[in-house]
């Protein structure tokens, strides 16, 4: 290279050699060959996986503007159908709900919330996370929904059983060891001799001295997995001291709060939208059109017509061609309609589940400064069930923590507590866990009992058996069609209401392209 001019692509190719893509990339911002920061707002790369084939007129209600109503408004839109969204509640998104400074929570038998998080604050009432396979994050992607990480397993969080609170690396190193140790000693003494091969036993045992992280021996003692007193820095630091015996760790009952992630709809990662999970209920309300959603319209009857649907309200009615009822099903159950007993049944049978949360605003991120928590979920044997921790706005000075998140028998009875009762009781419980800090610097709160949210009254629902019910109301009844999270197997998520949306708008096209 000596005597040859050096250019600016050479240099860059050059460092790129070395340093890789990323150091390439840094060195073209020093030269101003590259943005230092994003300058524009997030913007699809690609159309989502799903349409409707072919293009179709006619005129569809839908009754409900939750996330099944307006997915099924958005893909009917595309393909050129009419929508009007009937929404009793005061504004669409149902259960997808984002609570912010200056919004009022109404509840039945309890007064009204005001909202008063600051500014740029925002608690999850409803849905908090999405995993990465589910539909949901498709539709971030086509509308435009920037993601980020949601933090659904932190080895920092806490468990709480019995009283005592470990962390949860703690809690898993202990299990995972005992549990290896007992294996590898049933092994190494030829108790799987009828089971495995001696080549596969070795193999087995190098596996379980990992998992466990097991000494010589073949047995447990603890290790440097259950975290430290003081970390290693200039020194090797101070570890945990040791842990207790096998009967303790099993006695301790921390099997299920380890475990947590382990589902198919729980492991990592995770995500969630920047800003607000009701980011995804704008985008679809602005697709759909705002003017096409009716809020304050409770609909009190549905009546199928030969060459319609009729739904009528307190001062009002609408024919349309066709009616996609997406209300939960017991809410559904309630409504007056011809289609049928058989009908009113299915819709009976799916009983709602009592769900709840806090949010508790903290003027001090004392879980990050203190705790060394920076998002996850600390699972506990308590009444609350869940304390979670943001998993966004790191470092800044006020910060959301989710102080329960419970469902059923725990649920019910939050809900039957006054609004500053449920606070109280939540402090109570979490100082158990954190201490007295837990209580300090504490500037506002809201809950929110979902059985006691009118036209929704409940999290989700269960069905007994997924039978003649459940199949009976993933097809139309005359010219109305149902669909919601609790007609798949994916209920309680977000994308099951999306799913099954999708089912009932292509059962509908393929029925009007075959009109004649």
């Amino acid at each position: 290279m000596e005597g040859a001019a050096l250019t600016r692509r050479g240099l860059l190719v050059g460092i790129g050699a070395v340093g890789g893509a990323g150091a390439m990339y840094a060195a073209m911002g020093a030269l101003g060959l590259a943005p230092s920061e994003q300058d524009k707002d997030f913007a699809s790369p690609q159309q989502g996986d799903f349409s409707l084939r072919g293009k179709a007129a006619a005129k569809v209600v839908i009754v409900g503007a939750g996330v099944a109503g307006l997915t099924a408004a958005y893909e009917l839109g595309k393909a050129g159908y009419d929508c009007t969204l009937l929404e009793a509640r005061d504004r669409a998104g149902g259960r997808n709900l984002t609570l912010r400074a200056g919004d009022r929570l109404k509840e039945m038998n309890n007064p009204a919330q005001e909202v008063k998080f600051g500014e740029g604050v925002y608690f999850n009432a409803g849905p908090g996370r999405i995993a990465p396979w589910m539909v949901t994050l498709d539709y971030c992607r086509e509308l435009g929904v920037p993601i980020e990480t949601f933090i659904n397993n932190n080895a920092q969080a806490l468990v709480h059983t019995n009283g005592q609170t470990i962390r949860a690396r703690t809690a898993r190193a202990d299990m995972y060891g005992y549990v290896a140790e007992l294996l590898a000693k049933a092994t190494n003494v030829g108790a799987l001799d009828k089971t495995i091969t001696k080549d596969d036993q070795e193999r087995l045992l190098e596996f379980l001295r990992r998992f466990g992280d097991l000494g010589p021996k073949l047995s447990y003692e603890g290790s440097t997995r259950r975290g430290f007193v003081k970390y290693p820095a200039l020194d090797g630091g101070t570890p945990i001291e040791s842990p207790g015996t096998l009967h303790a760790v099993l006695a301790a009952g921390t099997g299920r709060s380890i475990t947590n992630d382990f589902g198919y709809d729980m492991a990592t990662p995770m995500f969630q939208p920047v800003g607000g999970m009701d980011a995804i209920v704008a985008k679809l309300t602005e697709k759909v059109g705002a003017d096409r959603i009716r809020t304050g319209v409770k609909v009190n009857k549905i009546t199928s017509l030969a060459d319609g649907v009729e739904v009528t309200w307190d001062g009002g009615a609408l024919k349309a061609d066709y009616c996609l009822a997406t209300l939960p099903p017991h809410i559904l159950a309630k409504i007056p309609h011809n289609l049928g007993a058989g009908i009113t049944t299915a819709l009976r049978t799916p009983v709602p589940v009592a769900a709840g949360k806090i949010g508790l605003e903290y003027g001090r991120r004392w879980w990050e400064l203190e705790d060394r928590i920076y998002g996850g979920v600390t699972e506990t044997d308590l009444d609350i069930t869940h304390i979670w921790y943001p998993s966004h706005g790191y470092h800044s000075e006020r910060g959301v923590l989710v102080g329960y998140y419970n469902t059923e028998r725990n649920a019910e009875l939050y809900a039957a507590l006054a609004h500053e009762d449920r606070r109280r009781r939540a402090l109570t419980q979490g100082r158990k866990i954190h201490g007295d800090k837990y209580g300090k610097d504490l500037l506002s709160s809201v809950s929110i009992a979902w059985d006691r949210q009118e036209h929704i009254q409940g999290g989700w629902v269960h069905w007994p058996a997924f039978d003649s019910s459940f199949t009976l109301l993933q097809r139309p009844s005359g010219r109305v069609y149902f669909a919601g999270d609790w007609l798949t197997r994916l209920i309680a998520w977000q994308a099951g209401a999306m799913e099954s949306a999708r089912s009932a708008v292509t059962q509908l096209h393929e029925r009007v392209l075959r009109s004649p």
